[in-house]
């Protein structure tokens, strides 16, 4: 949920917050989050964990960072991200206040409260950032939308039982089913 629009949010706001209480900032309007429940929870897990052993098997330079986790999208003060999965391959973008920059893969996973967010906003600002790959994971519809930013022709929509490409490593495929 949005806060109303009285005033240009910044990033001193969001650290200003109370402890526990999250939110984004996209363009200095600030985006309250709600707390994740369980399967939310479990599959920024279990994702995390299948990305970073594939990663650490291939002897990769990528970091996965879960949630929460800074993303600066931009050179401001006026967006601050916090996506589900973070997967960062350029390591002069991360300092010890998170990723500054686009990282190079991130998985939202929806609530049923804001989904809105996900499928429109983020994913304008995740387009024109850079992210080379961007994924909606769906627990209500049992679906991920996986969108190449970088090669548009292979974006597509795929069922929680469907083994889903990655973008980014021609060798790696997730069934989400199986994380469940």
């Amino acid at each position: 949920m949005a806060l109303a629009h009285e005033r240009t949010y910044t990033t001193d706001d969001i650290y200003a917050l109370p402890d526990g209480q999250r939110a984004e900032l996209i363009d200095g309007r600030m985006y309250m989050m709600a707390q994740p429940n369980r399967i939310h929870q479990k599959l920024v897990n279990r994702l995390s964990q299948t990305i970073t052993n594939y990663i650490d098997s291939r002897h990769g330079s990528c970091e996965v960072y879960p949630a929460p986790f800074a993303v600066f999208l931009h050179e401001d003060d006026q967006t601050y991200v916090e996506p589900d999965i973070s997967i960062i391959c350029d390591s002069s973008k991360l300092d010890e206040n998170g990723c500054n920059g686009a990282p190079d893969w991130v998985i939202e996973i929806t609530s049923p409260s804001n989904p809105q967010n996900d499928y429109g906003i983020k994913l304008f600002k995740y387009r024109t950032a850079g992210v080379r790959e961007y994924w909606i994971v769906n627990p209500q519809m049992k679906s991920v939308m996986v969108y190449d930013l970088e090669n548009e022709e292979k974006s597509n929509h795929y069922a929680f039982d469907d083994d889903v490409p990655v973008c980014i490593y021609d060798d790696l495929s997730i069934r989400v089913s199986d994380l469940l």
